[in-house]
């Protein structure tokens, strides 16, 4: 892996990185503001036949994907590359399966996410996959919270579920705590996805084989394009804004840096 393109891929000085709290924090902000979560490589181009180039956990094919094509990915990719560039600088970073849960709190496809859990002077979450709202903060396995730039607060609690250790959660300004996932601590090797990855970017049932997404975080927010809408949260408002067909490519190029391969 060439960490110093990486780092460029994300904004960050290569030169101003160090095993510590600060690098972190910097690291994971800058990531998902940088690296769109997307599923553009499973369904393709909405307004062509065919579907993507379909996903693969091949450290070198995600780096290429990635870095390299500055393209973005989901869970699996984006936390999966992201593991290997925290342990090339010097962390220590485990592969830990999560599972997002579905708006009645059930658990779906096992080990339906990936996430990664770094030890410093505490153990640590640390999210790149996350699609909205966007993780953009370490948060320690011990109950803080802690409020990220959009005003959201988050923490990790412990779980009450026999097949959990932690919980994730997050507070919109306002409101009460919304679950997001449950997660295990034991270290896992990028293989150990790899059934969840193919189930998931395959099965027609799946919520990411059907409309296209594509979303990034942004300073005090996010940015998320579907087939026919942009959708932007910002200060705690969300706004929308329809996307014609005709210039959805555009939008996607000016707002996410991204092209689907093959379009003009």
């Amino acid at each position: 892996m060439d960490t110093a393109r990486y780092f460029r891929r994300i904004g960050v000085d290569p030169g101003a990185v160090a095993v510590d709290c600060a690098t972190l924090q910097r690291l994971q902000r800058a990531h998902v503001e940088a690296v769109p979560f997307e599923n553009l490589a499973i369904v393709g181009d909405p307004f062509r036949a065919g579907r993507g180039e379909g996903v693969t956990l091949d450290p070198d094919a995600l780096y290429e994907k990635i870095v390299t094509r500055e393209r973005g990915g989901y869970c699996f990719e984006l936390n999966g590359l992201c593991a290997g560039l925290l342990r090339a600088v010097g962390f220590v970073a485990d592969r830990v399966a999560a599972c997002v849960l579905d708006d009645d709190g059930s658990v779906g496809t096992p080990a339906n996410h990936h996430a990664n859990i770094v030890d410093l002077d505490r153990r640590y979450l640390v999210d790149v996959g996350l699609a909205t709202p966007p993780l953009r903060r370490p948060l320690p396995l011990a109950g803080a919270v802690r409020t990220d730039r959009a005003g959201l607060d988050w923490r990790v609690v412990d779980s009450d579920r026999p097949d959990a250790a932690h919980l994730v959660q997050f507070r919109q300004p306002g409101e009460g705590w919304t679950d997001r996932y449950v997660l295990q601590e034991q270290p896992r090797e990028l293989s150990y996805f790899r059934a969840s990855c193919d189930y998931l970017s395959t099965a027609p049932e799946s919520p990411f084989t059907g409309d296209p997404v594509v979303t990034v975080g942004t300073e005090d927010g996010y940015k998320r394009l579907d087939r026919g809408t942009l959708t932007v949260y910002q200060d705690g408002a969300e706004t929308e804004r329809t996307v014609t067909d005709e210039e959805w490519h555009d939008v996607l190029a000016a707002e996410f840096g991204l092209r689907v391969e093959g379009t003009e």
